[in-house]
Parts: structure tokens; C-alpha cells; sequence
């Protein structure tokens, strides 16, 4: 892409942020982060051993992407809390993604732990990425908060079902025109990350898309293109949408 992406104070030639779950073996993950050409993945603290004792996918990432740890199944401040210092004290990085979920049905975040959660947490000294509902009152809070970029959900996590409120993630745009954006969870196909970016995401981030996907390398591989068409397509500025027809050739000068 022509522009590079800044976040957290790193410059990234990617939007593509993936994950390591779900995948059939370690070798289709492998393929798979390659053809995505992500820079970034993001590893659940709570379902890998940090110690290394075990082989997990850990052992199978590589060296040249950053891990994101996050604090997926936690389900209060406190545990978020803890299990973010843990991931610091474990992987030796003050990034962390920050999910504080609500309910276990729909996974639906607990926005307002969520805060709480990054307030202590950005005090620590750590940089803050939250995963809240598309909720634009929410999303000011937590850029008060000293969160570098909010990650607002498409739709529930692993659902598919693409961006359902795009009204919601436009105003988030306008109202935030200088906060980073990345889109989080609900991203099912190609069309739904362009979708996404083409309103004004700065970065997509996904994982069963990929990971579930009959073939997960030729599926990454369509992500990352995806997501460079939205963000080429929404720096263009897409033509007004009109009632009625508009000629693409002018009728002046024309033989009669």
C-alpha cells in the first residue's frame, strides 16, 4: 500500500491484524499468517502455556510478527487485569488487547469494565487496545482513557455476519476523525473486511474468517487484498449514489 499504518508508536505496512485459533494444525496457520502478510497476531493468554513446557503455537509463529496477547475469557476487571500483567511478565510486551466479556452466550464485551479495565491498565504503562461494542459515547471514553486505538466489534465474535450496524462504525468515524480504528470480530468474508474498511477502519482484525475457511491460506491471502481494496477504495471517496441514471458519456457534440 502507498501509506503506512502507525499504532502504538510503530509503523506497520499491513492492516491486517489475524489470530492463532481454530486453526486445523500449525502448519495451516503457518501458511495462512504468510499469504495474509499480517505483521501483528494476537494470542489469547488464558489458552496457551507461557512457560513453553507444552508445544502450542507459540513454538509455530514467526519471529518477524508481533504478538498481540489478549485477554480473551476473562469476565471482570480483575481477571483482565491480572491476566494482562501476566501476559507482560510472560511475553515481554506492554501491548495488549483488551477484551472484558459480558455475557458467555454471545460474547457480547462489558463495556464499562472494559473501561475500567483500561484506565488501570494504561496507568501501568500499557498500551491498550480494547475490543468494546460499536458504541460511539464508549469509544470517546476509552480514547480519554489513553487507549492509542479502539477496537469497536462488527458483529459477535466468530459469527460471520459481517459489519451489522455500519451507521454506527460511520459516525464513529466522523465524530473520531483523528482515533485509530480497527474493526474487531463478526468479519466472515472478504466483502464484509472491505465493507469495514471502506467506512473508515484503520485496520481489520480476524480470525475465524481465516481459520474456518476450507482452505485458510487462499482465504487469507483474499483478506489481505480485501482490506487494501476498502482502504484504497474509502481514501479515493466513492462517486454520490443517485434516484435516477446519470449518463457515463455526455450527450454534447454527439452525432445525430
Amino acid at each position: 500500500m502507498s501509506e503506512l499504518f502507525e499504532l502504538g508508536g510503530e509503523t506497520w505496512g499491513s492492516r491486517l491484524i489475524i489470530g492463532t485459533g481454530k486453526y486445523r494444525s500449525f502448519s495451516e496457520m503457518q501458511k495462512a499468517h504468510k499469504a495474509s502478510g499480517a505483521e501483528m497476531v494476537t494470542v489469547a493468554v488464558n489458552r496457551v502455556p507461557l512457560d513453553r513446557k507444552v508445544e502450542s503455537f507459540l513454538d509455530h509463529l514467526d519471529p518477524e510478527m508481533k504478538i498481540l496477547p489478549n485477554t480473551a475469557g476473562c469476565f471482570d476487571t480483575d481477571h483482565a487485569v491480572r491476566t494482562a500483567r501476566l501476559a507482560r511478565e510472560a511475553l515481554d510486551t506492554n501491548w495488549i488487547k483488551l477484551e472484558v466479556i459480558g455475557d458467555e452466550t454471545t460474547l457480547l464485551p462489558d463495556n464499562e469494565q472494559t473501561l475500567e479495565a483500561a484506565r488501570i491498565l494504561v496507568k501501568e504503562g500499557f498500551i491498550v487496545l480494547p475490543y468494546f461494542s460499536d458504541d460511539l459515547i464508549m469509544a470517546k471514553k476509552l480514547i480519554d482513557a489513553g487507549c492509542p486505538a479502539i477496537m469497536p466489534l462488527a458483529a459477535p465474535i466468530g459469527s460471520g455476519l459481517g459489519v451489522q450496524n455500519p451507521a454506527n462504525l460511520r459516525i464513529m468515524r466522523e465524530q473520531l476523525p483523528d482515533a485509530t480504528i480497527i474493526v474487531d470480530a463478526g468479519v466472515g468474508v472478504p466483502s464484509d473486511a472491505a465493507i469495514a474498511m471502506e467506512l473508515g477502519a484503520d485496520a481489520i482484525l480476524m480470525n475465524t474468517a481465516i481459520a474456518e475457511a476450507n482452505d485458510a491460506e487462499q482465504m487469507a491471502e483474499a483478506m489481505k487484498l480485501a482490506v487494501k481494496a476498502g482502504r484504497l477504495a474509502y481514501i479515493s471517496g466513492r462517486m454520490p449514489k443517485r434516484l435516477y441514471a446519470s449518463a457515463s458519456s455526455p450527450l454534447e457534440g454527439a452525432i445525430k
